[in-house]
């Protein structure tokens, strides 16, 4: 069933239950049913009307589309007590200035990835993608059940801002190229648009990390402003026609490998919601987050394949001498950005800490068995 059914279905379902009740005892609930409950529903209750801005070109695939998944979602879910109506990448601010709209209620939602915000709070880094750090499933395990998302909303409570997961890329690409990444030598004074945590361990590395908005990337890659990009995946990067600007495509992507994309909401409009639907966009958001996943999950292969037979795509795994230095670099990097304010310390010892118990529980788990079936 699609969803708009199934919420139909639901509210079809409460309404019979709470009719049956007032027929079976006439005598008893008689007052009960004539008069609404404390706090119950109005007849017709006031709609509210909020605002999203993304990060993202209006309608991209996956990612913007995914706002307008998100906004559509709450909306069916709430009967349509709440309308969101979606604005892309500076329809009505800026793909970098979404934060700061919504912090101070000129919108009140934004979608996009928390490592954009570094400039504000170093913390917000981990709750996107950490090099090396956690994939999809378990970003989701430390966000729910680890203890993340208590402090990613401790992270943005200084900047009037709820922060929630609302998609996740799963291990994304290492990126495009104009020449081959033959060895760690190949870095040194590359200039690749690559944001967060990856983009300072690529500067360690000896390359200058760019940060551009998506509807930058491809004009700077083909004037060569820049020599390199990483974006997400085969299915968003053959939308975004990067093939047609370089050829060298490569793989893994260490430094995102499970990527969650973020929906953040204004404290002070979310606080004047009714309980009902305050948990309504809260579980509206939990669908999201996984749908998304599943949507990458599912088109990612078909968009490789087209890139490397129809495209003429040259598909490269970076050598492994390469990948042991960016671990390494990685490492330092990352203890020595946390080490930097007491917050993003104490995120960065929870990251690890459920890191390490990840890698100890798919060592017998996930890798085994994928390992077995490769076999």
């Amino acid at each position: 069933m699609k969803r708009r059914d199934i919420v139909k279905v639901l509210g079809l379902g409460v309404a019979a239950a709470g009719l049956a009740a007032c027929t079976e005892e006439k005598e008893t609930v008689a007052a009960d049913c004539a008069q609404p409950a404390a706090g119950a529903m109005p007849d017709k209750p006031e709609t509210v009307e909020w605002k999203m801005v993304t990060a993202w070109p209006k309608n991209f695939p996956v990612l913007g589309t995914g706002a307008n998944e998100l906004a559509e979602l709450i909306g069916q879910m709430s009967g349509g007590r709440i309308k969101v109506k979606v604005y892309g990448a500076n329809e009505l601010v800026g793909a970098l200035e979404i934060f700061d709209a919504v912090s101070r209620g000129t919108a009140e939602m934004g979608h996009g990835a928390s490592y954009y915000w570094k400039g504000k709070t170093r913390a917000a880094q981990f709750f996107s993608a950490v090099p090396f750090g956690l994939t999809a499933q378990e970003m989701n395990a430390w966000l729910y059940q680890g203890g993340g998302m208590e402090l990613w909303e401790e992270v943005y409570a200084e900047f009037n801002l709820i922060p929630g997961a609302a998609g996740n890329t799963g291990v994304q690409m290492g990126g495009w190229f104009n020449r081959e990444i033959n060895n760690v030598e190949d870095l040194k004074g590359l200039k690749m648009r690559i944001p967060g945590l990856g983009g300072e361990v690529l500067k360690r590395a000896g390359g200058t990390p760019v940060l551009l908005s998506g509807g930058e990337i491809f004009s700077s890659l083909q004037s060569g402003a820049i020599d390199a990009t990483e974006w997400v995946g085969p299915y968003n990067d053959l939308a975004f026609g990067l093939h047609k600007a370089t050829k060298f495509y490569y793989y893994p992507g260490w430094h995102e490998p499970g990527t969650a994309q973020e929906c953040f909401i204004n404290k002070d409009a979310f606080e004047k919601l009714p309980a009902d639907l305050q948990l309504i966009v809260r579980s509206a958001l939990r669908i999201a987050n996984q749908n998304m996943l599943a949507d990458f999950t599912a088109k990612n292969n078909q968009a490789l394949q087209q890139l490397v037979n129809d495209e003429g795509v040259q598909l490269r795994q970076f050598p492994d001498d390469v990948l042991k230095e960016l671990r390494s670099l990685s490492a330092e990097v990352v203890a020595e950005e946390a080490a930097k304010d007491p917050l993003s310390q104490k995120v960065y010892d929870s990251f690890v800490k459920f890191r390490e118990e990840s890698i100890k529980w798919h060592a017998i788990s996930e890798q085994a068995y994928l390992n077995a079936r490769s076999m």
